[in-house]
């Protein structure tokens, strides 16, 4: 049965400062409408893609988006930052109105999209426990019987009974997760909110998800950008683009759709346009290279690669207070190794009279599979408004199986990495 079913959503915002002159504005669609015309200011509009100059006054956040969910049904959304997926959960979730369009759904629907939503910071952890579930239409004698579960779940019965504004992020993300789960709603809208808390939490989170979707035949809607989370959780996925449905299929099939969509990026390192940092310095070009300093794409597992960063300086920065991170992120978007040059006693004065830095791994104790890198270059420390350059999907290496221990054996693929170590069986 369909429970959910979205029919030509479409999204439209106003760009620059709230209220400046939306009257004329208004006017004009209201003369549009009394003399039954469509509205001016749908024609009209930019695509949703945050890295280029707006051409336009309006932009569309969402573009005829269609799709329909089964009930028990778990539907994973993905895509890059400003692609729309929020946009969409707040549309179906009821706290805005689409621009055109038309949601259809079944039963009570319960969301949960950003850190407190629907928490009144006055109101005990408790309180907020009944005003919620009021919200959801249900009466007081079906909170009171899963009052129990929820604070159980949450882990925060030592706080229930002070306000919510005393909380942390992780905690308001716990109660808020358990109310939304526990008050059986028969959809529930899961935005990347669960980041927040930690492992533990998230384990708990997920494993909950897929009882209330497998044991208890409800939908969930996952929004995240864990791709080992929404293969491992869910049945369908949806990609976003630019406020459009790039993709729609099974799970599995989409993230290899996402990840496979961001690696192949034409565009010149250099000419990036979706870095982040005040771009003192930048990554030129970056390429890996074996120990007789040939280039190359693959490299055995466990075998030498040097990673060769070329780096292009816009201005004067302070060198000798640089830090400078690479990361390999497995298939999953999931850190798998990363070097630092602070951990690794490295000063980066040398930089300011040269434009190389290269990382050199004796031995790269990856299992076979693609690996992205990312780079990030920052100035005095890691806080976000000292990023001098943050470049994601930079680079990607391929690794390929090796014999590690020289047994004639390969080690398997997968994500994680394979260090040396003994085998032995003893008798004590």
């Amino acid at each position: 049965m369909v429970i959910l079913k979205a029919e030509n959503i479409s999204k439209q915002y106003r760009l620059g400062l709230v209220g400046t002159g939306t009257l004329s504005h208004d006017l004009n669609r209201w003369w549009h409408r009394v003399r039954g015309k469509e509205d001016p200011y749908l024609k009209v509009g930019s695509v949703n893609d945050r890295s280029a100059k707006a051409d336009s006054d309006y932009v569309w956040a969402l573009q005829d988006i269609n799709f329909e969910v089964q009930q028990g049904e778990v539907l994973g959304i993905i895509g890059k930052n400003g692609a729309g997926k929020s946009t969409l959960l707040k549309i179906l979730s009821r706290v805005t109105s689409p621009t055109t369009g038309e949601i259809k759904t079944r039963g009570r629907i319960a969301s949960l999209l950003e850190v407190g939503t629907g928490f009144h910071p006055e109101l005990t952890g408790r309180e907020n426990i009944y005003l919620n579930g009021a919200i959801l239409g249900m009466t007081k004698a079906e909170i009171q019987s899963k009052e129990a579960e929820i604070i159980d779940f949450s882990g925060c019965e030592r706080y229930v009974d002070t306000p919510v504004k005393r909380y942390s992020s992780g905690m308001r993300v716990r109660l808020a997760f358990a109310v939304a789960a526990f008050l059986e709603p028969d959809i529930l809208v899961v935005d990347e909110v669960l980041a927040v808390g930690d492992a533990e939490f998230q384990k708990k989170a997920i494993g909950k998800m897929q009882d209330i979707s497998r044991g208890e035949g409800r939908t969930v809607l996952f929004v995240s950008h864990n791709m080992a989370a929404v293969k491992s959780l869910c049945a369908k996925g949806i990609v976003l683009e630019h406020g459009k449905t790039a993709f729609e299929g099974t799970a599995d099939d989409a993230v290899d759709f996402y990840l496979k969509n961001e690696k192949e990026q034409n565009t010149a390192l250099i000419e990036r346009t979706d870095r982040i940092g005040n771009q003192k310095l930048q990554v030129k070009a970056i390429s890996f290279l074996n120990n007789k300093n040939d280039l190359v794409n693959d490299v055995i597992s466990g075998e030498y690669l040097k990673v060769r960063l070329e780096i292009h300086k816009n201005s004067t920065v302070n060198y000798d207070r640089l830090f400078l991170a690479v990361n390999f992120l497995d298939s999953n978007l999931n850190f798998a190794l990363s070097y630092t040059n602070d951990e690794m006693g490295y000063n980066l004065k040398e930089l300011e009279q040269n434009k190389f830095i290269e990382l050199e791994i004796p031995n790269f104790y990856l299992r076979a599979g693609s690996y992205n890198l990312r780079i990030l270059i920052t100035e005095n420390d890691t806080q976000a408004e000292n990023f001098v350059d943050l470049i994601e999907n930079a680079a990607t290496i391929n690794v390929l199986a090796g014999d590690l221990w020289k047994s004639g054996k390969l080690n398997r693929k997968g994500s994680t990495a394979v260090f040396p170590g003994k085998l032995k069986v003893v008798d004590d």
